[in-house]
C-alpha cells in the first residue's frame, strides 16, 4: 500500500513540474497545452514522459524535452527520465484544456 502512496504523490509532484514549462511562444504551461501525452512511472521510480509540439519546425524542439527531462530528475524519489517526443497525433488546438484556451482568450 506504501508503494501505491509514494506513485500516486509523485505523480502529482511530476504533474506539478510539468505544470511550471512553458512553451516560450505561447503564454501557457506545456501540461495545460496539451503536449503532454502520457506520463508513466514504474516500481523502479523510472519516469517516461511521451509527448508532442506545436509542430515538427517548432524551434524549442530541441531544448524543450532537455528541460523537461532535466527537471523531472531533479523530483525527489525519481530515478531516472526519459522524454519521448511524438507527432502521432498531431497536437491540435482541440489538445489544450479549458484553462488554456482561456488564457488565450479562445473561450
Amino acid at each position: 500500500m506504501e508503494q501505491e502512496i509514494d506513485t500516486a504523490q509523485l505523480g502529482e509532484e511530476i504533474v506539478k513540474v510539468l505544470k511550471g514549462i512553458y512553451d516560450p511562444e505561447i503564454p501557457v504551461d506545456i501540461y495545460e497545452l496539451g503536449l503532454i501525452y502520457d506520463v508513466m512511472v514504474n516500481t523502479d521510480n523510472e519516469v517516461k514522459i511521451l509527448m508532442t509540439l506545436t509542430s515538427p519546425n517548432c524551434p524549442v524542439a530541441e531544448s524543450l524535452p532537455l528541460e523537461v527531462e532535466e527537471k523531472i530528475k531533479k523530483i525527489e524519489g525519481v530515478t531516472a527520465a526519459e522524454v519521448e517526443i511524438t507527432f502521432d497525433p498531431p497536437w491540435s488546438r482541440d489538445l489544450m484544456s479549458e484553462e488554456a484556451k482561456l488564457e488565450l482568450g479562445m473561450l
